[in-house]
């Protein structure tokens, strides 16, 4: 097995490349972006992520399996983002939904009368 040695300059690169993203970050949380404040804050985050895993993590000069594992994991974590996103968006789409017997509502929410 032969080994790849990364060296100094590149992982110099990378960490200067993450404190830029990271004082791009800080920056970006003083705008006012609306929606895209989370989106902007996401991506640079995506980024920093993927410098991290691809140097300091080695995956960049990993086998095949390695980056299969990886990108599997990544896949499966959008998966499950997925799936909890689609629960939390559709909340509240059932307005006749009747309270379960029981079960009295949280502190401050109303339940309506007609239910």
């Amino acid at each position: 097995m032969s080994e790849h040695v990364t060296s100094i300059r590149v992982y110099l690169a990378v960490f200067l490349g993450l404190m830029v993203f990271t004082a791009l970050t800080v920056w970006v949380a003083f705008l006012d972006l609306g929606f895209f404040n989370n989106v902007a804050a996401l991506t640079i985050a995506t980024v920093k992520a993927v410098l991290v895993v691809l140097f300091f993590m080695h995956v960049a000069h990993a086998g095949r399996l390695s980056k299969l594992v990886v990108v599997s994991g990544f896949l499966w974590l959008l998966l499950l983002f997925g799936l909890t996103l689609s629960d939390y968006f559709t909340r509240g789409l059932l307005k006749n939904q009747k309270p379960v017997e029981g079960i009295e509502a949280p502190p401050g929410v109303e339940v309506p009368a007609e239910l």
